[in-house]
C-alpha cells in the first residue's frame, strides 16, 4: 500500500529518485549509520533521452563504522559525476567526511556529520547556438557568438553538515529523521567572473518510518524535502517490503514502491535484498508540462549497496581440570 500527495514546486536540483539508496550524498550524518562494518554504494541515473542529449548522473561511495577503533565514529568518501545536455556540462565532486553517533536513551541515537571536498565544473561552447550566429535566414556555425565568457571551467571548495535522529523500537520497527545543510561557504559560481553570483545554500530533510503490518510484510512511508534559493523539491511515497526468507545465509526480501515528486514526476521502485546486498531499480514517469515532448518518459535509475559485516572471533575462557586416576 502506498501513499502520496503533491505540493507546488518552482524548480528542482540535481537529484536521485532513490535518495535513500544514496546515503552519503543525502546527508553527511549518514556516514557510518548502518548495521555492519563497511558499506559501499553505487548509483546511476539516465534521463531525458526522449527530449534532448541524455542527462547522466553517477555516484560511488564508501564508509565505515567505529573507525580507528573509536565507538560511534564514522568516516567515508563519495564521488559524484554529472553530465548534462548539449553543452556537455559536467560536474565532478569528491567529498570526504566524518560523523559521530551518540546514544540519547535506550534505542535512540543522534548522529552529527560534516563533509568537505572539491567541486569541479566544465562546459563546452562548441555545440551551443547563439542569436548572433543566425544571418537572418539560417544558422551559421562559423559566425562568432559575441558572448564574453571568461572561462569554461571552475573549481571550488565544499562544506556540508548534517544531523540524524534514529529510534529503533525493534528489528522491524524504526524511525529515521535527518536534516542537512550544504554549500555552507556559498562559493562563487560564475562563468563571467562575477563575484556576486554565489551557489545558494541547500537545505535537505528526509524522514522514514518502518513498521510491520503482518508476519511477512513491512511498510516504509518516506518523505524528502530539498530547498535551494527560490527552488524546492518535495518527494513523498512509500515502499512495501515482503520478507521472502529470514534464514541465516539466505536472507531475502523484495520491495515495491510508489512516489510522487511535486508536479514533476511520479516514479515506481522495485528493490531486492539478498544477504548483504541491496539492489534497486526505479523509473520516472514525467507528469509536468514537458510530458508533451517527453511522451511521459523520464529517467531510469539503478542502485546497489553492499554491507560487509566482519565476524568477531571470540575466545572462550575455561578452566582446565586436573586428571584424576
Amino acid at each position: 500500500m502506498t501513499f502520496f500527495c503533491s505540493f507546488f514546486v518552482k524548480g528542482q536540483d540535481i537529484h536521485f529518485s532513490q535518495f535513500y539508496n544514496s546515503p552519503i550524498t543525502l546527508n553527511p550524518a549518514n556516514i557510518g549509520s548502518f548495521d555492519g562494518d563497511y558499506r559501499f554504494a553505487g548509483n546511476y541515473r539516465n534521463q531525458w533521452n526522449a527530449v534532448t542529449v541524455p542527462f547522466a548522473t553517477f555516484s560511488m561511495s564508501g564508509d565505515m563504522t567505529n573507525a580507528m577503533g573509536v565507538d560511534g565514529l564514522g568516516i567515508g568518501a563519495v564521488f559524484n559525476h554529472d553530465n548534462t545536455g548539449d553543452s556537455k556540462f559536467t560536474t565532478t565532486i569528491l567529498n570526504i567526511g566524518a560523523s559521530y553517533r551518540v546514544k540519547i536513551v535506550d534505542n535512540q541515537f543522534l548522529t552529527l556529520g560534516v563533509q568537505s571536498g572539491i567541486t569541479n565544473k566544465n562546459l563546452s561552447y562548441d555545440e551551443l547556438r547563439f542569436d548572433a550566429q543566425y544571418n537572418g535566414f539560417s544558422f551559421q556555425q562559423g559566425l562568432p557568438s559575441r558572448e564574453n565568457f571568461s572561462t569554461d571551467r571552475q573549481t571550488f571548495f565544499n562544506l556540508h553538515s548534517g544531523v540524524r535522529y534514529e529510534r529503533k523500537m525493534n528489528v522491524r520497527k524504526s524511525l529515521n529523521v535527518g536534516v542537512g545543510l550544504f554549500n555552507l561557504t556559498k562559493p562563487t559560481e560564475s562563468y563571467f567572473n562575477n563575484q556576486a553570483i554565489q551557489l545558494d545554500r541547500r537545505f535537505v530533510a528526509d524522514a522514514s518510518y518502518q513498521f510491520d503490518v503482518s508476519s511477512e510484510i513491512d511498510l516504509i512511508p518516506t518523505m524528502f524535502l530539498m530547498v535551494q534559493g527560490a527552488y524546492f523539491e518535495y518527494i513523498v511515497g512509500a515502499r512495501g517490503k515482503y520478507i521472502l526468507s529470514d534464514a541465516i545465509g539466505a536472507k531475502q526480501a523484495a520491495y515495491i514502491g510508489l512516489f510522487f515528486r511535486t508536479k514533476d514526476a511520479g516514479f515506481i521502485t522495485a528493490e531486492y535484498d539478498y544477504n548483504n546486498w541491496h539492489l534497486g531499480l526505479s523509473y520516472d514517469i514525467n507528469l509536468s508540462t514537458l510530458r508533451q515532448a517527453s511522451n511521459g518518459r523520464g529517467g531510469i535509475e539503478f542502485s546497489a549497496i553492499y554491507i560487509l559485516k566482519q565476524l568477531r572471533v571470540t575466545s572462550e575462557k575455561f578452566k582446565k581440570c586436573p586428571d584424576y586416576l
